[in-house]
């Protein structure tokens, strides 16, 4: 097979660099990436995606065909990076989730029931983990805020421009902005549960005194998970409401 490269100037080479942004960003989505998604289901995706954005950025690329297959090759490996950098963002997010379920079943003591989850390409976490990914994934097209992540590739064409160098510093110091921040959302979540597990432990540890006879495994378990699912119960939508916010203004980074 041969690619004559004159050949992919013009309305062809901005369709194959935008599909290479669109492709690896819808690779690493959240729920949208994962293995059980049909391959085919993604494909027809990024490719809607880059046909209805391409001719909306098609001034920013060169008018010029590339001077040879490695300068082809580079504007490739340039678009797929954003598009890997959008997805990333969007997993990265995802995370608060998966700390806040983690700390909660530890809290709850559910943190032994481990499942397969979805959202992370199959690995096993915690059952209450799985449970947030599953809702804020729900909540996130519910709410129509998976527009952000297509609106997202469309403003990192200002950021990360066709042919232009990388701003490695400024990618490595919004990673790490967004890491700490998905950090501190999880704990955050999950601070109510945190408080009371710590006063249950306190409340558990001065029974174990009072009445040392009492097996008070027994009683403290049963009552630590029916008031960790009645607090869920009260603030889930809370916890939504959070994330959600935090969803949309770190995908707003990129408009």
């Amino acid at each position: 097979m041969h690619i004559h490269v004159p050949a992919l100037a013009g309305t062809v080479l901005v369709y194959l660099l935008v599909f290479a942004r669109t492709g690896a960003m819808v690779m690493m989505l959240p729920a949208i990436g994962e293995a059980g998604v049909p391959p085919m289901v993604r494909l027809v995706l990024a490719l809607a995606i880059s046909l209805c954005l391409a001719p909306t950025v098609a001034g920013q690329y060169p008018q010029t065909e590339p001077a040879g297959m490695l300068a082809l090759g580079l504007l490739i490996a340039e678009e797929i990076t954003a598009g890997l950098l959008i997805g990333a963002m969007a997993r990265i997010i995802m995370s608060a989730l998966q700390v806040a379920g983690t700390l909660i079943a530890t809290q709850t003591g559910l943190a032994y029931a481990q499942t397969v989850d979805p959202t992370t390409s199959g690995e096993q976490s915690a059952v209450v983990s799985n449970f947030l990914s599953l809702i804020g994934v729900v909540m996130i097209f519910a709410t129509n805020l998976h527009h952000l992540a297509i609106a997202a590739v469309a403003g990192s064409y200002h950021l990360i421009g066709p042919g232009a160098t990388l701003p490695t510093g400024d990618m490595a110091e919004l990673v790490t902005r967004l890491v700490s921040g998905s950090f501190a959302l999880g704990f955050q979540l999950a601070a109510p549960f945190i408080v009371f597990g710590f006063a249950l432990s306190v409340g558990v540890g001065v029974l174990a005194r009072l009445m040392p006879q009492l097996q008070i495994y027994f009683v403290a378990m049963p009552v630590n998970i029916l008031v960790g699912f009645l607090l869920m119960t009260l603030i889930l939508g809370g916890m939504m409401t959070l994330f959600l916010n935090f969803y949309a203004g770190q995908m707003g980074n990129f408009l």
